[in-house]
Parts: structure tokens; sequence; C-alpha cells
């Protein structure tokens, strides 16, 4: 008996120090999350500022945030696939300090030109963080915890979009702009020691067995993917010759990237993948989903200044509502993606994008602001719960070989949704209230727009629905 008592003894310290060790590890990879999505949204509005300093136009100044937004966009599948094979742990350590050197320089910079790539830098390294980040969970807890990891990192991607604006805002009038960037080199330094300490070490693999880097499907893969986001929005929307030409460009870059890589031993891709109807489903319903999303960010603050008529400050709360929301739901949505099944959770909530999309087309008009709240909330809410649940089905069963590969994936999707939104739907916008600047439209016109541009969303996120659905049906 006292050999027993003994035994148990000593393994609960153990126990307990694994416990910790995952908490730790979790809390390196959620502060990584924090920092890419901090570095997207923290810039925005210091954009002023920086055109006064540079003395450079909107335009000019506008690169600040495309070169760090294309960067993402355009490397992010291949710097999960460079973490399949090398190693993810070094590769989202090396991540880590090349986007906290990047920051150190952008708030240094001397030029506009040496600021925009110094952005790209920190762009590749936030890519190599946020595609990582996920890829890591499968390593880091146990299977059927996973929702509650990524929900977890959810939570800090919305938090760090929500606390950007505001966080700017605070550094620009206190310490200038250059703060908003030095900002990241403690956080970048601390999340740097943590994955140094915490993170599990990659899998040693035989050197002979270790498969070789596609580099020029890379190279096709970033060029069809710039063209694209480029192609989007570039032109402040207005779609012209030089957009149409760039959208020509990424369509012939599909197909040479497509039979590039069915002729490599290596693919970055392999397109044997897409045959997983489960997989590619999500991707497109990841697309259209955030291309929904982008239309609250595009639609509201017109709506809300010119149809309600409420002040830059108004504005500006009302519409960091969404983010907060989206904060505090994430993480419970991934304890009931663990719980209840990530595919229904799924499900429930398309549905609630669904109607929240549809009454947002309708209750502003007759009940202003807490009638442009409360669909809000509903839809924001629900996107929180398909995200979580949507990356938990795909990650929970992808093999550990190709997690880097499939978390870009998810990523790229994302983003290609929110670059496709801000054009797409703001497009849509535009024509609905037939005015050829916004800015200047008259309410009921604004309104109109909206009602007609939330329509369309609520059908893109049926479209979804409808792929959930089939989905369930196959599998069952």
């Amino acid at each position: 008996m006292k050999a027993i008592v003994s035994a148990k003894d000593q393994a609960t310290p153990s126990s307990a120090d694994e416990t910790s060790s995952v908490r730790w590890a979790l809390a390196s990879l959620s502060l990584s999350v924090l920092l890419s999505s901090l570095g997207t949204s923290i810039a925005n509005v210091a954009l002023p500022n920086l055109a006064e300093a540079f003395d450079a136009s909107f335009q000019q100044v506008q690169w600040i945030v495309l070169a760090y937004l294309l960067a993402i966009t355009t490397l992010i599948v291949s710097v999960g696939r460079l973490g399949d094979i090398i190693g993810r742990r070094k590769l989202l350590m090396a991540g880590i300090f090349l986007f906290t050197v990047a920051s150190g320089f952008c708030g240094m910079s001397p030029s506009l030109w040496l600021l925009i790539v110094a952005r790209a830098l920190q762009g590749l390294g936030a890519a190599m963080m946020m595609a990582l980040t996920i890829a890591f969970v499968g390593e880091t807890v146990p299977k059927e915890k996973t929702g509650s990891a990524i929900g977890l990192l959810g939570t800090m991607s919305a938090i760090g979009t929500a606390l950007g604006p505001t966080l700017g805002g605070i550094l620009i009038t206190g310490w200038g702009w250059q703060a908003i960037f030095f900002i990241n080199v403690p956080l970048g330094i601390l999340a740097l020691l943590l994955a140094c300490r915490y993170l599990p070490d990659d899998k040693k693999a035989e050197t002979t067995s270790r498969p070789a880097f596609d580099g020029v499907g890379t190279l096709l893969l970033a060029l069809t993917l710039a063209a694209y986001a480029l192609a989007m929005t570039l032109g402040r929307g207005s779609f012209g010759l030089l957009n149409l030409c760039l959208l020509l460009l990424a369509a012939v870059g599909v197909g040479i990237f497509v039979r590039a890589e069915g002729r490599v031993l290596s693919p970055l891709i392999q397109l044997t993948m897409f045959r997983n109807l489960e997989l590619s489903a999500s991707l497109v319903m990841s697309l259209l989903v955030s291309t929904v999303m982008m239309a609250t960010l595009v639609v509201g603050p017109f709506y809300l200044a010119r149809a309600l008529g409420l002040d830059a400050a108004m504005v500006g709360f009302v519409m960091s509502v969404g983010p907060l929301v989206a904060a505090l739901t994430a993480t419970p949505a991934g304890r009931l993606a663990d719980r209840f099944g990530a595919q229904r959770v799924t499900s429930i909530g398309l549905a609630g994008m669904a109607a929240g999309a549809c009454t947002l087309s309708l209750l502003p008009t007759m009940f202003g602001i807490p009638g442009y709240l409360a669909p809000l909330v509903v839809i924001t809410s629900s996107y929180a719960l398909f995200q979580t649940a949507n990356n938990t089905a795909v990650m929970r069963d992808v093999s550990p070989e190709q997690r880097g590969a499939v978390s870009g994936l998810l990523n790229l999707s994302r983003n290609l949704g929110l670059i496709t939104g801000a054009s797409l739907m703001g497009a849509v916008f535009s024509l609905a209230a037939a005015a050829t600047d916004i800015t200047t439209a008259p309410p009921e016109a604004v309104a109109t727009g909206m009602r007609i541009t939330f329509a369309v969303a609520a059908v893109l996120v049926v479209v979804s629905l409808a792929l959930s659905a089939a989905t369930t049906v196959r599998r069952c």
C-alpha cells in the first residue's frame, strides 16, 4: 500500500506539470494570433498620420496596409506546407522572430517605401504565425479538446481585431505613429520565449523520407493570389481595365498552377485533397461566409453615418460591437463543438447568420440603432460558431503531415473571402444605392443599398447552409 501511494504521489506532479505546459503552450499560440490580427487592424487608424508624416497621398499610404495583407494572402499556404516539411515549431519561432524584428524596423523607417517593405516582412512573419498556430493545436491538446483550443485562438483573433483601432489611437496620441509598431516588440519577445520554452519539439523524421519543397508551385501560387488580391483592391471601388487584366491573369495562373502541381513529385498542395468533399465544402463555406462578414465592415459605416446620422465616435462604438461579440463567443463555441459535434454547430452557426442577414436588411430602417445592433450581434456570434466549428471539423481529422498546408488553406479561404467581400459587396451596395459616390448619397438611397446588400448576403449564407447539409447527408 505504501508503495502504491508513493507512486501515485509521484504521478500527480507530473500530470500537473503536463497540464501547465499545455496551458503555457496555448498562451504562446494565443499571443501569436493576437499579434498577427493586431498587425492587420492597428495600422488602419494611423493612415492619416502616416500620410502627413511622409507627405504622401492616400493611394500611397494604403500600401502600408496592402503590403501586409498581400504578404499574408500570397504566402500563407506555402509557409504552412514548409512547416509540415521542416518542422512547425522551428518555423513558427522563425515567424515570431521575423514579425518582431520587422515591427522594430517599421517604427524606425525613415521613408514611406522602407516602411512598406518592412510591413511586407512583418506580413510574412504573420503568415507563419497564422498558418502554424492552428496546425499546432493537434500536437498540443487532446483530440477531444480541439474545438476548445481553436475557439480560444478565435477569441484572440477577434480581440486583436477589436483592440487595434482603439489601442492605435491611444498610442498615436501619446507617442506618435511609431508606437503602433514598437508595441509589438516586447509582446513578440514574450511570445518567442513562451514558444521556445513550452511548444513541443518537432517530431524527428528520416532525412531520406523528407519531401522536397515545391518552389515553382509556391511562386506560381503567390503570383496568382497577388494578381487576384490586387484586382479586388486597386481602384478604391472602381473596376477598370487594370482590374480586369489582373483578374484574367489570376485565372490563367490558376490553370498553370494546377497543371504544374500535377507534374511534381512533392506538390505544394495535394490536389487529391479536394476529392474530399467535406474539406472542399468547408473551404468554400469559409470563403462565402467571410465575404458576408466583410459586408458588415464595408456597408455598416456608411449606413450608420449617412442613413442614421451618427457621428464618427458613435459609428466607431457601434462597429466595435461585432468584434467584441465574436471575442466573447469563440471560446464557448469551441466547447460546444467538442460536446455536440462540429458539423452540428457549423449548421447552427450558418442558420443564425442567414437569419441575422435577413433581419439586418429590414430592422434598421424601422428601429434605428437597436434594429442594427440586434441582427449584428446575431450575425457575429453565429459567425464565431461557424468559424470555430468549421475549423475544428477540418483540423480534427487531417493527417499530421498535412496540418500546416490545410491550416494555410483555411486561413487563405477566409482572407480571400474578406478581399472578395470588400470589392463584391461594396459594388452591390453602390449599385443598389444607385450612387456613383456613396459618401454623398441621400439617406434613402443608402438604406435601399443596405437592404439589397444584406439580402444578397443572406443568399450566400443559404448556399453555405445547403453545402453543410449536403455534407452531413453524405457523412450519414
